[in-house]
This record gives structure tokens, sequence and C-alpha cells, in this order.
């Protein structure tokens, strides 16, 4: 039977926060807490291939308690059971950091029932970087498949598994050796309402939590803020574009008054290596 983890995050509504115009940070009070899009449609998928091919989903996060909330989203979907890692030793992580914590409690998780596959959603929308799945593939020595807007099919009596992955002009068709970690694309799936069934389950459903002392064989050296060689000097808000010139008069006219503007914004035109056309 097929056991997959998917890993999620809590993570701010960024449609709607705000930055603190004082701090020049974000005002994480400011916007509800919601479950990260694109971990939504990676547990979309874990259930279909649940589905399909019999087995079990599993989720795991890191953050504080409040990010039961998001595990109990992830029962709506589907998922059989959650896990939570929490603990101020985690508090400041950064991606590498945070894949380190993660690939602990998936140790954890296997010891209960090995794991067959990882799904991870492409990236969270606070951070946007996309290395926390690959980084937990590393620790755990699979294949990472990133970017994947299909899964083909899964064998886990020959173990492979065969995915597209999405390309700017088109995709590409992998085989991958499991167990293997997957990072998804919002359009590998759409999310459907949960059942009632589901939502019920969810409002009961209270997931396990580890400290890190739960864990094993874990170095706090490698947690939190000191396991995090990366930091966030600062964040500020983009100044709003001002407003475009208008041209007038007729063609001939707002033809010269355009190579003047460029003329005047010459640096633009500059020549790099010895080749082209200097202004």
């Amino acid at each position: 039977m097929l056991h997959i983890v998917a890993c999620i995050k809590q993570v701010p509504d960024t449609k709607i926060i705000k930055m603190n115009p004082k701090t020049n940070t974000m005002d994480r009070a400011s916007a509800p807490a919601i479950l990260n899009p694109y971990d939504a449609h990676a547990v979309e998928e874990a259930v279909r291939l649940k589905k399909r091919y019999g087995g079990t989903v599993s989720v795991l996060t890191m953050g504080p308690p409040p990010a039961v909330k998001a595990i109990k989203k992830c029962i709506e979907i589907g998922a059989d059971e959650g896990y939570m890692i929490s603990d101020r030793a985690f508090a400041g992580a950064d991606t590498l950091a945070t894949s380190y914590a993660l690939t602990k409690a998936i140790e954890k998780i296997s010891q209960i029932k090995p794991v067959d596959l990882i799904i991870c959603g492409k990236m969270t929308i606070d951070g946007d970087t996309g290395q926390v799945g690959p980084g937990i593939a590393r620790r755990l020595d699979m294949p990472p498949l990133t970017s994947v807007n299909k899964v083909k099919e899964i064998n886990l009596e020959e173990g492979y598994a065969i995915v597209h992955r999405k390309l700017e002009d088109g995709y590409e068709v992998i085989q991958s050796t499991m167990p293997c970690l997957m990072s998804v694309e919002k359009e590998i799936n759409d999310v459907p309402y949960s059942s009632m069934t589901n939502m019920l389950k969810a409002a009961r459903y209270q997931p396990v939590i580890w400290a890190v002392a739960d864990l094993e064989d874990v170095e706090r050296t490698q947690l939190g803020l000191k396991g995090s060689p990366t930091i966030v000097s600062k964040v500020w808000a983009p100044t709003k574009p001002s407003g475009g010139q208008m041209l007038e008069g007729d063609a001939a006219q707002q033809t010269e008054q355009l190579l003047n503007l460029l003329l005047e914004k010459k640096e633009l035109f500059a020549v790099k290596g010895g080749s082209g056309v200097e202004l």
C-alpha cells in the first residue's frame, strides 16, 4: 500500500497582508493564516493517488500551535493523518534549517509506516524560494522531481514513478526510482470543495505534535536561527510607480517627443562588450 507524506505550511494570505511603514516588515496580524495554496494542490494530488492506487496520506508541517488549522484543512481535503513539529528551537529557520527539521520528522514517520512518496507544493507564497522540497530530497538521498504538473504512473511493485515536468515551452516525461519527492505546480489538479464527512472529521481531528526532544539524532545547531546561514536583513514595500507621460500633437510631433525622451535615458542603451550602436 502506498504511503504518501505531503509537506505543508501555514502562511499569511499575501493578497491581504500589509507592510508596517515604521519597521518595513510584514504585518502578519493584518492577514488571516491559510494553507499555502501550492500545498493544497499537493495534498489533493496525494489524495487522488491514494484513491487510484490505495494507501495512506499523511501531512506534515512545522510551525507554532495555530498551524494545526492547516493540518485540519488537509484532513478536509482527504488526508488520513497529520503530524506537526512545534518547538521554540525551530523558530527563525531558513529553508536549510526547515528542510533539516522536516527530514528528521519524516524519518520518525517512516518508523511508524515506511514512506514511498513525498509531495510538496512548488513553493510557499510567503517565501517563493522552492528550496525546501529539494532540500528534503537531498537529505534523504532520494530523487527530487520538481515542477511536476502530472503524475502519469506509480508502480510500487517495480519501484518507479513517471511524471510530466513543466518546462517553459512544454513538458518533459521523467521516470524516477521510488521513493522519491515531487514538488507540484498548481495546474496539476483542481482542489474541490470538501465533503461534509471530511469537514466533520477535520473539526474533531487532533494531529500528532512532536517537540525537538521527540525526534531522534537531532543536531540542535542545525535548527532555527543557529542552523540558518541566511538572514533577511531588510524588507520593504516597493515604491508606487509614477504615472506615464502623455505625448501630444500629431504623429510626427509625438515621434520627436518620444525620441527626445529616449535620448534623455540613453543609459538604458549602454553597450556591453563593445558591440552594438551607442547613442
